[in-house]
């Protein structure tokens, strides 16, 4: 997996910023952090909700992904070495 998967605006060319990928990447970066947060303060309910909130929103982009275009999908999954949807 990506070990460092800071989305910085500024190294995201402009056109790209706002695509599927870009976003799943950055809410693939936010799940990880707060899964980190999570391990050292396992009784954080607030931030146990927003994480399944941030990763129902990115099965939801992932879905939509799957349906218009599988190639970017698969290849998006392979990236950020994520599981796919069943």
């Amino acid at each position: 997996m990506i070990k460092n998967l800071s989305v910085r605006p500024s190294l995201i060319p402009r056109e790209q910023r706002g695509s599927v990928e870009s976003q799943v990447c950055y809410l693939t970066s936010r799940i990880q952090k707060i899964t980190e947060h999570l391990d050292l303060h396992g009784r954080d309910y607030s931030s146990q909700r927003g994480l399944l909130k941030i990763v129902g929103k990115r099965k939801r982009l992932l879905i939509y992904l799957l349906k218009k275009d599988r190639l970017r999908y698969k290849r998006l999954i392979d990236q950020l070495d994520i599981r796919g949807l069943r």
